[in-house]
């Protein structure tokens, strides 16, 4: 193995690290919202925030900022320091880890730059997974600042926005990953798909990234509280009062019925496609590793859905709700190395070889 593939293999495993690493902050995230933990720790100190309360006077001065916050005043009066020890250690934890990660990324990312081990044409791509990263550090605590005000809840567009570019920033390591250790001597004639696979393969994962942030809606608003049923919503297909604001278009962001109504929309309308791209990749392409990514696609579609639905009926249970925010996510990087996959093969009729992207 010679150095340059060495290197490329010692980026791209990293990237996995990280990503996989992202992917359990991202079930973090979920927990702790779902637990109503995420507006517990009243102030954001980057540096010294990572030591918890030590003793019992530390646990009784946080508790007493605590009290302060509107969300103690207007729901949480007279929790005991026990019940605020469990929210704390959700939102604690959730903000450790994107610590841990951001030292993951940076330590190795600064030693591969030293070494000169970074490949040609990445330099750029992870400086700025780097500046993104810091972004969603910012954004997270922008987040939370919108809950410690007069009403208690965070903004929906905050959050949508933080589980948003954790999920892009994710999205993006996987496709250099994907790009790194994807062997460059794979390609051969055998692999050939249509031109139009690939570009529906991405449009698939635009479609999914675009219904994450519709769960981000859904997850800020609390929509999926405001319909139990399924198939139907209540007693029909559309339910009263869609789309009955003014501006009509505004129910899309701050209605919740209309909100839920859409997130179940592009649910249906994914399925169809996703499906259909699945069978169509297992019809057209002999590529041993696409095949197997849309058989993986296909698997984790079948789980979102499955999972979507439970948390509907059940009134959104903690642990259906979070597998169904992670599986999501992990459907999305599945659509990402599939539309990868087939972007890289050569087309049908032709004879020339096209590059592997980086």
């Amino acid at each position: 193995m010679n150095d340059a593939l060495l290197y490329r293999r010692q980026v791209g495993l990293w990237l996995a690290i990280c990503a996989a690493t992202i992917l359990g902050m991202i079930l973090l995230g979920g927990v702790t919202r779902l637990t109503n933990s995420g507006l517990s720790m009243v102030e954001w100190r980057p540096l010294l925030g990572i030591i918890p309360p030590l003793n019992h006077e530390q646990w009784l001065d946080v508790f007493a900022k605590y009290k302060t916050s509107p969300e103690y005043q207007i729901v949480n009066a007279g929790m005991s320091l026990a019940e605020f020890k469990y929210i704390f250690m959700y939102e604690y934890l959730h903000r450790v880890l994107g610590r841990i990660i951001g030292v993951l990324f940076f330590v190795p990312y600064a030693y591969f730059l030293l070494k000169g081990r970074i490949p040609d044409g990445y330099r750029v791509k992870l400086a700025l997974l780097f500046v993104l990263g810091g972004c969603q550090g910012l954004l997270g605590w922008f987040m939370v600042k919108s809950g410690l005000v007069d009403d208690p809840r965070v903004s929906h567009y905050r959050l949508t926005a933080h589980l948003g570019l954790a999920v892009l920033i994710f999205g993006f390591m996987i496709w250099l990953t994907s790009s790194l250790l994807d062997s460059r001597h794979e390609q051969h004639a055998a692999s050939a798909v249509p031109p139009w696979l690939g570009r529906l393969a991405a449009a698939v994962a635009i479609l999914i990234y675009l219904m994450i942030l519709s769960g981000g809606l859904v997850a800020g608003s609390r929509a999926g509280y405001a319909w139990s049923t399924w198939p139907l919503m209540g007693d029909s297909f559309i339910p009263p009062g869609l789309y009955a604001t003014a501006p009509a278009w505004l129910a899309a962001f701050e209605d919740i019925t209309t909100i839920q109504f859409n997130h179940r929309i592009f649910a249906y309308f994914i399925a169809l496609l996703g499906g259909g791209l699945a069978l169509a990749v297992l019809r057209l392409s002999q590529d041993r590793l696409a095949r197997v990514a849309a058989g993986l696609f296909t698997l984790l579609l079948t789980t979102q859905i499955t999972l979507g639905v439970i948390t509907i009926l059940y009134h959104v249970p903690i642990a259906a709700a979070a597998a169904h925010q992670v599986v999501g996510v992990s459907l999305f990087a599945s659509a990402i190395y599939l539309a990868r996959r087939l972007l890289i093969m050569e087309p049908l009729g032709s004879e020339k070889k096209s590059q592997f992207p980086t």
